[in-house]
């Protein structure tokens, strides 16, 4: 979720900026992929009884459809590489968090890096608020959202959202991201209408989605700022954040390729 050019505003990544349009948190219509086996595991549980449900807003990793801005240095192969270690380190850091659901929010179609443990549904049609509206309307309860972008993500830093203890004196978690977007947003009770006409891509698109939350009368807790993985800098300053992680083994992997040719 981050403010500049993206690949699409979020069909799957985040809600930050423009490549995020295809990528980030955008919405579900809350129907399995076409064509795309929905794959299950003890990780996720029909919506029944207490947890919140977790949603991972992602774009399938096709070269030339992400992390456009990657290239150059990388190819959009190598981008494409980047983007789909950053979603297995995304998808992986959720499997070990306290959920009632594990949901992944997809454009395209599930591939060897999805684990077993997901719901998968596909995105709506329209711009990045409605696909972020849509995920949040198909869900009941206590409810968080994330990109892909954001591979640093850890079970300790979403954990204040996650306790269910949390909601009695909360009603919105939001996570701001570095380039004035953000990479999470928690809501106790669903509602698409807190995110509808919020203007996304831009560098005010966080305090702009942080503004309505507050303008409707919510109790919002903030967590820590991170940066998400837009530009081969950011990826360089994630990857250090993340040193042991599936995207900066990746990084280094390419960027050693990059240097010799």
């Amino acid at each position: 979720m981050s403010p500049a050019p993206h690949e699409g505003a979020h069909a799957a990544e985040a809600p930050s900026a423009p490549d995020r349009a295809n990528s980030g948190p955008g919405g579900a219509d809350g129907r399995p992929v076409a064509g795309a086996d929905v794959r299950t595991g003890t990780g996720s549980r029909a919506a029944h009884g207490e947890g919140t449900t977790l949603l991972i807003i992602a774009k399938e990793p096709v070269p030339g459809r992400v992390k456009t801005r990657l290239t150059p240095p990388y190819t959009p192969a190598e981008a494409a590489l980047l983007a789909e270690a950053s979603l297995a380190d995304t998808l992986h850091a959720a499997l070990a968090m306290p959920a009632r659901r594990r949901v992944l929010v997809l454009d395209g179609h599930p591939g060897p890096w999805l684990p077993p443990g997901f719901e998968v549904v596909g995105q709506c049609d329209g711009g990045l608020d409605e696909r972020l509206a849509a995920a949040f309307a198909a869900c009941r309860g206590a409810t968080l959202l994330i990109g892909m972008d954001t591979p640093q993500v850890t079970p300790a830093l979403l954990a204040p959202a996650l306790n269910p203890g949390s909601r009695h004196d909360c009603d919105a978690w939001f996570g701001p991201a570095a380039d004035g977007g953000f990479w999470a947003l928690g809501l106790a009770e669903p509602d698409p209408e807190l995110l509808r006409g919020v203007p996304m891509s831009t560098a005010t698109t966080g305090a702009a989605q942080r503004r309505r939350l507050t303008d409707a009368g919510l109790r919002v807790r903030d967590l820590p700022m991170l940066r998400d993985v837009d530009t081969a800098e950011d990826a360089v300053l994630v990857a250090s954040d993340a040193p042991g992680g599936r995207f900066a083994r990746t990084l280094a992997r390419l960027s050693s390729r990059t240097t010799t040719r």
